[in-house]
C-alpha cells in the first residue's frame, strides 16, 4: 500500500485571485488509501509534502488548500464525494472562483496505461472513467486539462473492474507509480503557466 503523506507546516499564501484548480480524484476513507482508484489523492498528498502544506480545509465537498504552485495561486482539491460524484465538487469550486474549464487540471487513474506511464491531455472524453464522466456532465464541458496516471489493466477480461481499481498496487508497481506521480507534479507546475504542450512533450511517456 502506498503511504499518504501528512504535514504540519503552515500554508504559503499567494497574491491575487485563484487562477487554477488542481484536483486529484479518489475515494475518501481509510479502506481506499493506496488503491489504484486513489492515485489522484496520492499525487495530491505528494504535492502537499513537497509544498509543505496541508490539504485539510473542508470546502466545496472537498479537502482543499489555497496555495501557490510555481508562483500561480491555485486551489488544491481532494473531492470527498466518492469518485462517481466528483463533478459536484469541481463544479462548485469552478462556479465560486469563476474558473473556466481550461484552468482546471484533473489528476486520475487510467487502467489502459501501464503502471508508471503518464498521459497529459488538454481536453477529451471521459474514456469510461466515472469520475471524469461526472465532471463533464455537471460542468457541461470536456475542455479541461487532465493528467492520467497508469495503474495497469485488469488481469483478464472477466475480472471485475470495480474490484480491480479498488485493489492495491503490486509491490513491483509501487516505485513505478510513485515516479509517475512525481512526474505528474512536475508536469502540473508547467501546466499552470499555460504551456500544456511543453508538459506533454516532456512528461508524456509509456512504460
Amino acid at each position: 500500500m502506498l503511504n499518504l503523506f501528512k504535514n504540519k507546516h503552515s500554508v504559503p499564501t499567494a497574491s491575487g485571485p485563484v487562477q487554477y484548480i488542481i484536483a486529484g480524484l479518489g475515494n475518501p476513507g481509510q479502506k481506499y488509501e493506496g488503491t489504484r482508484h486513489n492515485i489522484g489523492f496520492i499525487t495530491i498528498d505528494m504535492l502537499a509534502q513537497e509544498l509543505n502544506i496541508k490539504v485539510d480545509r473542508l470546502k466545496f465537498k472537498s479537502l482543499c488548500c489555497d496555495t501557490s504552485v510555481n508562483g500561480i495561486r491555485s486551489l488544491i482539491m481532494k473531492p470527498q464525494t466518492f469518485m462517481n460524484n466528483s463533478g459536484e465538487a469541481i463544479r462548485d469550486a469552478m462556479q465560486f472562483y469563476k474558473i473556466p474549464p481550461q484552468r482546471v487540471i484533473i489528476i486520475y487513474d487510467d487502467i489502459s496505461l501501464s503502471p508508471g506511464s503518464l498521459r497529459i491531455r488538454s481536453k477529451g472524453t471521459d474514456g469510461g472513467h466515472n469520475g471524469i464522466k461526472s465532471i463533464i456532465y455537471l460542468t457541461g464541458s470536456d475542455q479541461f486539462p487532465r493528467i492520467k496516471i497508469g495503474v495497469g489493466a485488469k488481469p483478464h477480461p472477466d475480472y471485475d473492474l470495480a474490484a480491480w481499481v479498488l485493489s492495491g498496487f503490486k509491490p513491483d508497481d509501487i516505485p513505478l507509480v510513485k515516479q509517475a506521480a512525481q512526474n505528474a507534479i512536475q508536469a502540473l507546475k508547467i501546466m499552470v503557466t499555460g504551456d500544456i504542450q511543453q508538459a506533454m512533450n516532456k512528461y508524456n511517456r509509456t512504460c
